[in-house]
């Protein structure tokens, strides 16, 4: 709730191997040609004008400072 921004939100950079290998129950097989990089973001962030409401475990509100103000009271 401090943050005014998304580009502020920190994103979890994850390892590269879990998605340039797969287990095979024996090891670690390479799925593409060696020296391929590849970034793994945990997760990414919606652009806010693509979002008008948001649903959470406390209910449903407009995805507006004062409807996530109102779910949180």
């Amino acid at each position: 709730m401090t943050l005014t921004d998304g580009m502020a939100i920190p994103i979890e950079e994850r390892s590269a191997d879990e998605v340039l290998c797969m287990e095979d129950g024996e090891g670690s097989i390479a799925v593409c040609t060696p020296g391929t990089r590849a970034a793994n973001p945990a997760f990414d962030i919606t652009p806010a004008r693509l979002v008008t409401g948001l649903i959470t475990e406390r209910g449903i509100c407009a995805a507006t400072e004062e409807g996530i103000g109102a779910l949180l009271r």
